[in-house]
């Protein structure tokens, strides 16, 4: 009789940003903390299996190849059927299999019934997310039986790298069962410090947020963990599109036999583990490292580079790569984050510039530049990381501190805020279009503060993200074709000042409301160059879609629109993003005779009956410019509407940034941090948990722009 214990994982480095990040604390953990099992056997035990699904682009079939690893302890070989059952597919295959002594992997092809349609996996937004049940029966010698299930999806996935006209380089984007899909979302850290608080709950909580936020897609990043296997099923069901970096970030690494034959274990388990997810559309052996290397963050001498770029191909091609390749097919291989692709693998696996936006795939920081300009922002063909960071919001905050705490300025904010100079950046990006808080009350100068930062970092987040959506079906300047925007980060692992949309407990920041819109399927875009505003329409649907255009100039002292325009009927053609309005600035301000600084712009679009997209707006100066705004009396009438709250709200004059907060209560607002143009607006509370229209009114504190004056 043979005996095991299975600690799972069974193989695992250290996550790196235990030892802390500019977003995260330092709590390095040791221990098992997953499932341990005994197992006894004496004959053969059936130790785990995986499965690919293949697209056979001649025979325009479907195939299904399944591994499956045994131990024999027998001394003899053990002998059996294998059955492979697909209901819904009228799928049902038997093979004969034997079993020599030792470890074993049996291979299986099986080839899916071709008189049945195949129903293939969607990101969210493009489709369905159909799976098939599957079931193997392994009925071996001597009685002994093993039975395994899985669900099995079919997609294709490809990395397109090719020539663009007009443009040097080459393109950079992801077709899912051949169509273009832009990648939109965030990036996945870590959710919780100690990964035995990461329940079925917290995972369903955050990653439902993903898609009701409009999102298809989170980048695992390199410096934390490869997720458990709840994570990846949730994102299949989901329809969340995951870039899979491996484990290495920001770091240089040793090359010697031990190290390299631990990382050859590790990428081929995980590998193995989660090859058969659809969701799972691409591998990148790390992150940042290429950067890291031939930017020379390390100060590396230059007599000295050569070691390490043998060491860098030694590890991410040779080893990582070449395992990648060899254990799945089903889906494309990187060597970093950022890449140039192929052109960095025609330079020997590295480029004298990995960001070079032409090529690949960008990360792109700029807390010193006003992110209201556009211009800012690179025209890249993929950004994978971006973004600016706030204030979680004082519910957060106030589970971890005490009153002496409460202060931007405390050692507590100081000691929370890991990312060097952040607390100032974040006021000085502020400073550049609104008033800061004035008032002399600490707490509420600390909750307006709060505010303030959230109000900062959607804006501009907001700003960069429509740039790179409106920029997918244009070159400009020689550049453009940006097919994916991936903002730092989803998520928070724990209560402090971050890039997160979603803070640590799953609540949602103001961007993560304003995300729910410029991620939209359908979404307008303004913006102005040299004095001209223009709208563009952005469309994610595989349909053209007819539209029209509403333009509406308002002004700050008024709730009446002082004009507006109705454009001709476009046609939005399916995966693309048109002009659909240019208009002097200068025009706009005599239509509602009023300056830059008294009136704002809003626009949607529709049909002749019905509303296709939320109304977006563009701000014709600075908020701290304004002129005519008032101070806003909003009230709120809240009712409940079967498993939601209805929240009728009225305001006395025009409101930037309104912002409904409930304190604690877990759940989220239909919408949020909105502009308050007409007088009622009616917004829904969807709670997480049981609460009561009383708590909700005790809770409720309504907040916008020129209360913190």
């Amino acid at each position: 009789m043979v005996i095991r214990i299975y600690f799972f994982p069974p193989l695992k480095l250290q996550e790196q940003s235990s030892f802390s990040w500019d977003w995260g604390p330092s709590f390095p953990t040791q221990g098992i903390w997953k499932d341990v099992r005994l197992e006894a056997y004496n004959i053969c035990h059936l130790n785990d299996f995986t499965f690919s699904p293949i697209y056979d682009n001649h025979a325009q079939e479907w195939n299904l190849e399944i591994e499956s690893f045994f131990d024999v302890v027998s001394s003899k070989p053990v002998s059996g059927q294998v059955i492979v059952e697909i209901p819904k597919l009228q799928t049902q295959q038997t093979y004969s299999i034997e079993l020599q002594p030792g470890e074993r992997i049996v291979e299986l092809f099986v080839k899916i019934n071709k008189n049945i349609t195949v129903e293939t996996w969607w990101p969210h937004g493009h489709g369905s997310q159909t799976g098939y049940n599957m079931t193997i029966h392994f009925n071996l010698d001597k009685g002994l039986k093993f039975k395994k299930s899985a669900k099995v999806y079919f997609r294709t996935v490809e990395l397109i790298e090719e020539p663009i006209q007009g443009s040097p380089g080459l393109s950079f984007y992801f077709k899912i069962n051949g169509f273009p899909i832009f990648l939109k979302g965030s990036n996945w850290i870590p959710a919780d410090s100690f990964q035995d608080r990461v329940t079925s709950d917290v995972l369903w909580l955050l990653l439902q947020s993903v898609v009701d936020a409009n999102m298809n897609t989170l980048r695992v990043w390199g410096g934390g963990i490869y997720e458990q296997d709840e994570f990846y099923e949730l994102c299949d069901e989901l329809g969340i599109m995951v870039w899979q970096d491996f484990m290495f970030a920001c770091a240089l690494y040793p090359t010697d036999e031990s190290f390299m034959d631990s990382v050859s274990a590790e990428v081929a388990y995980q590998v193995g583990r989660l090859k058969s997810h659809p969701s799972i559309i691409t591998w990148s052996g790390n992150n940042e490292n290429e950067a890291a290397l031939m930017m020379n963050w390390y100060n590396i001498d230059v007599s000295h580079l050569d070691i390490y770029i043998k060491d860098y191909v030694r590890l991410y091609v040779e080893n990582i790569r070449k395992i990648v390749l060899a254990v799945d097919k089903t889906r494309p291989f990187i060597t970093s984050s950022p890449t140039n692709g192929l052109k960095s693998i025609r330079e020997g696996w590295l480029s004298p510039n990995p960001y070079d936006t032409n090529f690949g795939d960008v990360h792109f920081y700029d807390y010193v530049s006003d992110c209201w300009d556009w211009k800012t922002f690179p025209k890249a063909r993929f950004i994978s990381e971006y973004g600016y960071q706030s204030w979680p919001s004082f519910s957060t905050l106030e589970k971890v501190s005490t009153e002496e705490d409460w202060s931007y300025k405390s050692r507590f904010s100081l000691h929370r805020q890991h990312h060097e100079n952040g607390n100032n950046e974040m006021l000085l990006q502020a400073e550049l279009h609104f008033k800061l808080p004035q008032s002399t009350d600490p707490l509420r100068a600390f909750k307006d503060t709060i505010y303030l930062t959230q109000v900062m970092q959607a804006q501009c987040v907001k700003t960069e993200t429509e740039f790179y959506r409106r920029s997918r079906s244009e070159i400009v300047n020689r550049q453009g074709h940006t097919m994916g925007a991936l903002y730092w980060q989803l998520n928070d692992i724990w209560q402090a000042p971050s890039w997160a949309s979603l803070e640590y407990g799953g609540k949602w920041k103001m961007l993560h409301y304003f995300a729910r819109h410029f991620f939209a399927p359908l979404l307008p875009v303004g913006f102005e160059n040299q004095g001209v505003f223009f709208v563009y329409g952005v469309s994610d649907f595989h349909l053209d879609c007819t539209v029209i255009l509403t333009v509406r100039v308002h002004s700050w002292s008024s709730l009446k629109p002082l004009c507006s325009h109705v454009t001709k009927h476009f046609v939005i053609k399916a995966g693309e993003a048109v002009r659909l309005y240019q208009e002097p600035v200068s025009q706009l301000l005599r239509c509602g005779n009023c300056t830059r600084q008294s009136c704002v712009v809003s626009f949607y679009l529709s049909t002749d009956s019905k509303l296709l997209s939320s109304t977006n707006y563009h701000f014709l100066s600075s908020l701290k410019e304004a002129v005519g705004l008032h101070k806003a009396r909003i009230t709120a009438i809240i009712s409940q509407q079967e498993d939601a709250f209805v929240f009728d709200l009225e305001t006395s004059a025009v409101a930037p940034f309104v912002w409904l907060d409930v304190g604690s209560i877990p759940g989220r607002f239909s919408d949020n941090g909105f502009l308050m143009t007409e007088k009622k607006r009616t917004i829904l509370f969807y709670p997480w948990k049981l609460t009561s229209k009383s708590e909700l009114e005790q809770s409720l504190h309504v907040t916008s722009l020129t209360d913190i004056y």
